[in-house]
This record gives structure tokens, C-alpha cells and sequence, in this order.
């Protein structure tokens, strides 16, 4: 594995003929490799129940969170409060899946899901709303987008008629 280098100097003999490179270790999957680079996509990122996070996160991909959190959570991406999380903060994401405690207004594009053992005080805004049976949701929720509905227009009806005033026949006007 460990290779001894006596001289960095071509060896007699070789000069002009190119030295192959030596292999590179490749890293095995968990482990860093350098300046932290994005996920790759599909890629889930986990804050550990012994993370506390005071400000705001921004992630790309899924984002596990099982730790403390306060402040505010941006993402189009997918989130999950797990079941030790407890989050202060107002978040903002393309979806959320609550299974902890969390503090703080909800706002996604897309779905919202409360799960069983979840505790939720805050207004939710969202494209659908799942709550399981035990879940705790304390605020107010808009789920949906309204709808192009046609305008009513009012027409009088048969009770309305009473209203109308007919002429009587000395009033009416000679026919020609």
C-alpha cells in the first residue's frame, strides 16, 4: 500500500519515457475527500439527534433532521423531522414529513405529512395535508389552490317577479 520514493529524479535510463502514475486510493463510500461538495442528487443528508443549529439551513436533495433546531429551514427539497427533533424555526420546502416536535409556520409546495407520534404548533401552508390518528396540529392551515370556478352571474327568479311592475292596461301605450 505505502510505497518508499528514494528520488523524485527519472531513474538512469528512463529519461523521456513517461513513469506511469501511481493508483490513488479511492475513498470508500462515508468518507470525506477534500472541501465537503454538494450531495449528488437523490443523496439524503442527516443532522444526528446530537447536532444544535441556531440560523438557517439551506440543503439540495432530502434533509433528515433528528437534532435541536432554531431559526429558519429553506429548501425546495424534501425534509424529515425526525422522531428526536425538536425545531423552532419557519420552513419552507418543496415537502416535509413531520415525526418530531416543531415550532414555527409550515410553508411547501407540495405535501405536508404529520405523522402518528408528531407534534406540530404553527400554520400550515400547503398543496395536500396528511395526518395520521395521534398526531397534534395547533394552528391553521390552507391546503390547495383555489380553482378557475366560473362566476355566478345572478338572475332573477320566480320570486323575484312579484318585484316587477306591469303597466296596467289604461297606462299601456295604443297599439298601432
Amino acid at each position: 500500500m505505502f510505497e518508499k520514493i528514494i528520488s523524485k529524479s527519472a531513474p538512469e535510463g528512463t529519461q523521456g519515457v513517461p513513469i506511469p502514475p501511481h493508483p490513488q486510493p479511492e475513498a470508500s463510500p462515508g468518507t470525506a475527500t477534500g472541501p465537503s461538495a454538494p450531495p449528488a442528487p437523490g443523496k439524503r443528508n442527516i443532522l444526528g439527534s446530537d447536532v444544535e443549529i441556531q440560523g438557517e439551513v439551506r440543503f439540495e436533495g432530502d434533509l433528515v433532521v433528528d437534532g435541536t433546531m432554531e431559526g429558519r429551514i429553506v429548501s425546495d427539497g424534501s425534509l424529515t423531522i425526525g422522531e428526536t427533533a425538536q425545531i423552532k424555526a419557519e420552513i419552507n420546502c418543496g415537502s416535509v414529513t413531520v415525526r418530531g416536535r416543531v415550532e414555527g409556520n409550515i410553508v411547501v409546495k407540495d405535501r405536508v405529512e404529520i405523522c402518528a407520534q408528531a407534534e406540530v404548533n404553527g400554520d400550515i401552508s400547503a398543496d395536500s395535508l396528511s395526518m395520521e390518528a395521534g398526531a397534534v396540529f395547533v394552528g391553521s392551515s390552507t391546503i390547495g389552490k383555489a380553482r378557475n370556478t366560473p362566476k355566478i352571474v345572478e338572475t332573477p327568479s320566480k320570486a323575484d317577479d312579484s318585484l316587477v311592475e306591469v303597466p296596467k292596461a289604461s297606462e299601456q301605450a295604443p297599439a298601432a
